[in-house]
């Protein structure tokens, strides 16, 4: 994935991407940025922690490359703050892409100001442990939400929230995608002409025509 294809991806948008693929790949919808301004897009560096540990994550900063989006599984132990502002400066350093995690982050005023996409399903101030003994899995597939992710898969995040694309997809996604945006460019003209949503999209065909007062609404006429 080149630098390019990885900064149309971006400005594509999750949303587009999701549609255009066929409506796969959307992370669960509590994963969101730190900060609203914060993009992403890259491949993943898939991250399975036990719960309540964030050992694992230390160790993947030193062996994804430079680009990888960190992607961390934390085994349902929600309530921690697995990341901050030390993995935040250290993610950097390695010149990581960025960050998605199901668990929480702390130090999220550091965060928001540093050059470092962090996406959370929230924030959590209490501290993780270093679970020396438990199995953990780096670059093997995680599941989010109903979501498999594939280490390499395409991580595309933004203010909607985060998308994953198999990889081996991502061309024919990101073609459907621009064809997907030039047609919305093209019915929001429409719009702006006078013309009905119900027309351009043919819900017209066969509605009810008018309300009957008592009487359920259904997109066919009865």
């Amino acid at each position: 994935m080149s630098s390019d294809f990885l900064t149309e991806a971006r400005r594509l948008g999750t949303a587009t991407l999701h549609e255009a693929a066929g409506r796969i790949g959307a992370l669960p919808a509590a994963i969101k940025p730190v900060d609203q301004s914060m993009t992403l897009a890259g491949p993943a560096f898939t991250v399975h922690c036990p719960a309540l540990s964030n050992l694992q994550i230390h160790h993947a900063l030193y062996l994804a490359r430079p680009g990888d989006i960190l992607v961390v599984h934390v085994s349902g132990g929600v309530e921690a703050g697995y990341w901050g502002d030390i993995l935040n400066e250290a993610a950097m350093a390695q010149g990581l892409g960025g960050l998605v995690i199901d668990g929480g982050v702390r130090d999220t005023a550091g965060l928001a100001s540093m050059d470092f996409p962090v996406f959370s399903n929230g924030v959590c101030i209490r501290g993780t442990g270093k679970d020396y003994d438990a199995t953990a899995w780096l670059q093997e597939a995680v599941l989010m939400g109903d979501v498999l992710i594939q280490p390499g898969d395409l991580i595309v995040g933004d203010r909607d929230g985060v998308v994953a694309l198999p990889i081996d997809l991502v061309d024919e996604i990101v073609l459907a995608a621009q064809r997907r945006e030039a047609d919305e460019i093209a019915k929001i003209d429409a719009i702006r002409r006078g013309e009905r949503t119900l027309d351009l999209y043919g819900f017209a065909k066969d509605a009810p025509t008018h309300i009957v007062p008592g009487t359920p609404f259904t997109g066919r006429a009865r």
